[in-house]
């Protein structure tokens, strides 16, 4: 069984709701959010370095204070208030002709600590520290994570209910993403959404796997300051927009390489062969059609490789995936990149930015080759994570982020 609770959120007045909610943290720089943020933007709050001139450190000291200060200014301005009663909520995230529901709840830390929540990726002690930092200045999770759940068909019967009642927040933001919140507030239906996830074995860490770990080690250092701990306080628990997996859909993770390690393109498309079936598709764009069917755009032309079927093992989780067959036999093998997380001569690009993206950044000389990946399932991730398995960085980009700052969960 997962633990997971209600809350009393603090959130913005209807009327704010669209000016005070912000893309995630991570998703922008501090220029980027200083050029976005509007006057009562939770960017202020999440990323308080903006409010220097010229734009500070974003691990001073402080930066932490006025993050702080600018939180409790929020509250006094009426910008953020807490409500009155401990509620489950359900957010709405809309892109193009797609809709996803989830419920807005709180997780228990120790659900991840004993494995119950199950993570596909590692994550790095300086981030997770600098979240915690965040959390324990602020002792609130200003940002949700991103969780999914194997769908279970009376919970979704319980939020298309809740969801055909008029919404507390609608609006489209900037980016033309829809986002729409309900609050639960019948009991009944609170008690049974907790009863039904008492019979789910696990979660899984879909988007947010720092602040997943950075909530945890809060939740954990709070535990040992408490001799009285008794595992039911509000420090134990964390905010978290859990999905069904149904409704979701993983976007691809694309590479680009910076040279081609000494090669001719003639030489680099020869050492190609040796591992994929090589199809030139000319100028048009050219999108991997399957999983182990890849797309390289090099030198103004798009490229077909479908992998060779000795070349991996679908009953291998780990070596079913497409991001471990390139990294092994052409990030590694042909172009000398054995560290993804720290080798400067490779970039990630989300699949929301298009294959447009890739041909502009080898079209403009900045990169010289790029290879566009077929999406990782749902199932994919879930097999990986249940049989503690690591995904390779940079594998899963899942679209829209979540909107923060519609719903904050205070630890106290």
């Amino acid at each position: 069984m997962v633990r997971i609770k209600p809350f009393a959120g603090i959130r913005p007045p209807r009327e704010f709701a669209k000016e005070v909610a912000s893309r995630p943290y991570d998703v922008l720089s501090s220029q980027e959010a200083k050029a976005e943020a509007n006057e009562k933007s939770l960017l202020h709050i999440i990323k308080p370095e903006i409010d220097f001139e010229p734009i500070a450190d974003e691990h001073d000291e402080k930066v932490y204070a006025k993050g702080v200060e600018n939180f409790q200014k929020w509250r006094s301005n009426g910008w953020l208030v807490k409500d009155d009663k401990e509620r489950y909520y359900v957010y709405a995230q809309t892109m193009g002709a797609r809709t996803q529901y989830g419920l807005v709840a709180c997780c228990h830390f120790e659900d991840y600590l004993n494995g119950k929540i199950k993570k596909h990726e590692l994550t790095r002690k300086e981030k997770e520290d600098d979240r915690m930092a965040h959390v324990r200045e602020q002792n609130a999770n200003l940002e949700p994570v991103f969780f999914t759940y194997p769908a279970v068909p009376e919970m979704d019967s319980i939020v298309a209910k809740v969801t055909q009642g008029a919404p507390e927040y609608d609006f489209v933001a900037a980016d033309g993403f829809g986002h729409k919140l309900w609050v639960v507030t019948d009991d009944a239906v609170s008690a049974r959404i907790t009863q039904l996830f008492e019979a789910i074995p696990a979660l899984y860490v879909a988007d947010g796997h720092h602040r997943t770990a950075a909530a945890a080690r809060v939740g954990q250092e709070k535990k040992l300051k408490n001799p009285n701990h008794t595992g039911s306080e509000e420090y134990c628990y964390f905010l978290a927009v859990i999905f069904p997996d149904t409704q979701l859909a993983i976007m691809d993770y694309n590479r680009v390489v910076k040279d081609l390690n000494g090669l001719k393109p003639a030489q680099l498309l020869q050492r190609l062969q040796e591992v994929f079936a090589v199809e030139d598709m000319g100028k048009s764009e050219y999108r991997p059609a399957r999983l182990h069917n890849f797309s390289m755009y090099l030198s103004g032309r798009w490229y077909s490789l479908t992998a060779k079927p000795n070349t991996y093992n679908d009953a291998d989780p780990i070596g079913a995936l497409d991001v471990t067959l390139l990294s092994s036999f052409v990030l590694d093998n042909i172009f000398g990149i054995k560290d993804l997380r720290t080798d400067k001569r490779i970039d990630f690009v989300g699949g929301i930015r298009g294959l447009g993206e890739l041909k502009k950044r080898v079209d403009s000389g900045e990169m010289a080759v790029a290879f566009a990946l077929h999406p990782v399932s749902m199932k994919q991730l879930i097999a990986i994570a249940d049989t503690g398995n690591i995904m390779p960085p940079k594998t899963t980009w899942f679209e829209p982020k979540l909107r923060s700052g519609l719903v904050i969960h205070e630890l106290a």
